[in-house]
Parts: structure tokens; C-alpha cells; sequence
């Protein structure tokens, strides 16, 4: 795949993130309760996962494969968890565009770090000037953002 073609998807991913705020704070407010509409909110995504993986053909050959992967590799759905029952408290409170921006600023700090050091499985980027410039200009950027 060309990088054209991720850089694509990663921006459409970052539009459907910004509906996705708005949609489960929706349900959050039908409901009246915010753990709830997480919950809600992972289980219909489950769902889905599940059906594109029953017919993705791609099976672990083993169960003994998700036993021996390590434990810490498993956190990623309490992160998506906290992140999204985050946002349907945050987002009726300060907007869309204030609650993503301050996400996203925290994305790019934590991605400058984690590039760095090489943690959790990305490849070693060192941190450069150009880097933290463009980490300073999203921060920048929350700040006129979230200005009235």
C-alpha cells in the first residue's frame, strides 16, 4: 500500500473520530449514563470486528497463541476504553474541536516519546528539532483553537 493511501486513511480515521465524539455523547445524553454508553459503544464496534474477522479467513493456528502473547499487549481495549468514556464526559463540556485538539496534542507528545525510545513496538525515531517544533505547533494550535 502506498503511503499516500495510509496517510489517507489515518486522516479519515481522525474525521470519523470527530463524528464518533458527538455520536456517543448523543447516546450518553439518551441514556443518562456515560459507562453505559461506553459500553454500548464497544460492544456494537465488537460486533462489527467480529463479523469482518469471522469472514477475513484469518485464523490463529493455535489457541495457545493468545495465551502466550504477554499480558501487557492486551491494555489496548481499557486505553480505547478510558479514551472514549473520556470523551463522552469531555465533549459536551468543551466541544468537539477543544476536546480533539487537547487529544490530539496529547497523541503527538506521547508519539514523539514513544518514537524515541522505541517503546511498545515503534521503530526507534529520535526526537529532532523539526519535531518538537511541529509539537509546539499543535499545541499552539489547541491553545487559538480553544480561544473564544
Amino acid at each position: 500500500m502506498a503511503k499516500e493511501l495510509y496517510y489517507a486513511l489515518a486522516f479519515t480515521s481522525g474525521l470519523l473520530i470527530a463524528i464518533q465524539a458527538g455520536v456517543n455523547s448523543q447516546l450518553r445524553i439518551s441514556i443518562q449514563h456515560p459507562v453505559l454508553a461506553s459500553l454500548i459503544s464497544f460492544t456494537v464496534g465488537g460486533v462489527l470486528l467480529a463479523i469482518v474477522y469471522a469472514f477475513s479467513g484469518k485464523m490463529p493456528e493455535t489457541a495457545t497463541s493468545l495465551v502466550n502473547v504477554s499480558s501487557w499487549k492486551y491494555i489496548g481495549g481499557i486505553l480505547g476504553a478510558i479514551y472514549i468514556f473520556s470523551v463522552i464526559i469531555i465533549a459536551p463540556k468543551i466541544g468537539a474541536a477543544n476536546t480533539l485538539c487537547f487529544a490530539i496534542a496529547g497523541q503527538v507528545v506521547s508519539a514523539v516519546i514513544l518514537d524515541h525510545f522505541g517503546w511498545v513496538g515503534f521503530p526507534v525515531r529520535e526526537i529532532s528539532w523539526t519535531r518538537i517544533g511541529g509539537a509546539v505547533m499543535i499545541i499552539l494550535g489547541v491553545y487559538f483553537v480553544q480561544k473564544k
